[in-house]
């Protein structure tokens, strides 16, 4: 059954779009943590971490969109923090493994477009919504040592998977201004990521995902799946390549 979902991800539209999932990478006390991503729909993400202790950090996250296309208009915002703890292990302590629960809010604004093909007159559906989010994510990352030689360079290559479990809740919902029935859902988020290292503090960032829903819903649905690319930068802690 979680196949269709599956499938299904990345299809129509959503009251929710999700944010690229927040994975800092500490290792110990001090460490700072600042990211930024798009995806091709113009989705944007800041991601924000510092670590208060050497196995417990604190999180702010934040996206936003705002496009406007010939068949519909979209705007998207979003606001989330959380802490949580990490630790290292494995060969050389190579591994992370980082566990973080938090929560945020958001709005959407959707206008669906369409043209009469004998009048050309247009009509308009305006889809608003506020609701909020809570979610608990787990993240593994692997820095065993692996690398892309490009021009005569190496570049050091870090892999890892991200799973949030996000349950949202909208408080209050409008269609063409006339109030709606809300809606909630709970998504599962798999997310897998590569990093290269341009140098100690900064490395790119390629991300890929999909979105599941585990209820039936017609406005809060898994439309929309995780691609995008970015960068983040690291400091603080300990000096060495990530």
């Amino acid at each position: 059954m979680l196949a269709l979902p599956l499938l299904l991800a990345g299809c129509g539209t959503s009251a929710y779009m999700p944010n690229v999932p927040n994975v800092p990478m500490f290792t110990q006390k001090g460490e700072l943590s600042a990211g930024g991503h798009v995806t091709p729909k113009g989705n944007i993400t800041f991601n924000t971490a510092y670590a208060v202790s050497d196995h417990f950090a604190v999180l702010l996250n934040g996206s936003m969109l705002s496009s406007e296309r010939r068949k519909r208009d979209m705007r998207h915002n979003l606001l989330e923090a959380a802490g949580g703890y990490f630790t290292t292990f494995g060969p050389e302590n190579n591994r992370i493994l980082e566990i973080y629960g938090g929560f945020g809010g958001g709005s959407s604004e959707r206008t669906e477009k369409e043209e009469d093909k004998e009048t050309g007159e247009m009509t308009y559906e305006r889809h608003d919504a506020n609701f909020s989010k809570y979610f608990v994510q787990v993240n593994f990352t692997s820095k065993r040592k692996r690398s892309l030689r490009l021009l005569n360079r190496e570049f050091p290559l870090n892999y890892g998977t991200a799973l949030r479990a996000s349950y949202l809740n909208m408080h209050d919902y409008t269609l063409n201004n006339v109030p709606g029935e809300t809606e909630d859902n709970i998504f599962l988020e798999p997310i897998f990521y590569t990093r290269l290292t341009l140098n100690p503090a900064v490395q790119l960032q390629y991300t890929t995902g999909t979105t599941i829903g585990l209820k039936n819903r017609d406005v809060l649905t898994a439309a929309y799946s995780v691609f995008s690319a970015g960068f983040v930068i690291n400091v603080g802690g300990l000096q060495k390549a990530r």
